[in-house]
């Protein structure tokens, strides 16, 4: 192995085993380097723009480490949220990313994203950063993530806020005050009441 293909393995493992191109750039890591890595096998493509140690453990939510990566203001929503607290059965096929209103959503080819535009604090409470082999991501809390479910059940269907509501019911931790404080900021704390009522 080069010397210089040596360095940009030493920076991959000193950042978690994984890197975007422009932190290899900036790092002085050449992209003749970068490109003769992967073709070696060393290291692979996550998503377009973004590198990892082929040695390193696989991720545990690869799909959301990639979009966390990609747009790392972005937060986790809706059934992408959901399937990672374990609150559903469907399997996303897209990754659910919140962005703040009036910003660009991110081009990402893969994996596939959907992008729902939050305002204000339906954009910024709720959030949990979780890290995957090292890498942060953003995601919102379970009751965030329900309550989120019912704003948009009309976009994604009544029936996986009813599912991911009964599966909340029986995770041992419920926290009933959360619900309605995000509720409230959404301003949907008289509709959802009943649902909460019967179900919870």
């Amino acid at each position: 192995m080069k010397e210089s293909e040596k360095r940009a393995m030493a920076m991959f493992r000193r950042h978690g085993g994984v890197l975007r191109t422009k932190d290899a750039l900036a790092a002085g890591i050449h992209p003749r380097t970068l490109y003769a890595l992967r073709d070696k096998g060393s290291i692979e493509m996550l998503s377009r723009g973004i590198y990892r140690l082929a040695s390193a453990a696989p991720f545990a939510h690869p799909d959301l480490v990639a979009v966390g990566l990609r747009a790392p203001k972005g937060v986790i929503c809706l059934i992408s949220a959901l399937a990672f607290h374990e609150l559903t059965t469907e399997i996303p096929h897209e990754v659910y990313l919140a962005v703040a209103r009036g910003t660009e959503p991110p081009r990402i080819d893969f994996p596939p994203v959907r992008a729902f535009w939050f305002g204000g604090d339906a954009f910024s409470e709720g959030v949990e950063t979780h890290r995957f082999g090292g890498v942060p991501v953003r995601i919102y809390c379970r009751e965030k993530t329900v309550v989120d479910c019912f704003y948009f059940r009309n976009k994604i269907g009544l029936d996986v806020f009813l599912e991911c509501l009964r599966t909340y019911k029986l995770q041992r931790k419920r926290d009933v005050d959360a619900l309605l404080r995000f509720a409230a900021i959404r301003r949907v704390a008289g509709t959802i009441r009943p649902y909460l009522e019967a179900i919870l």
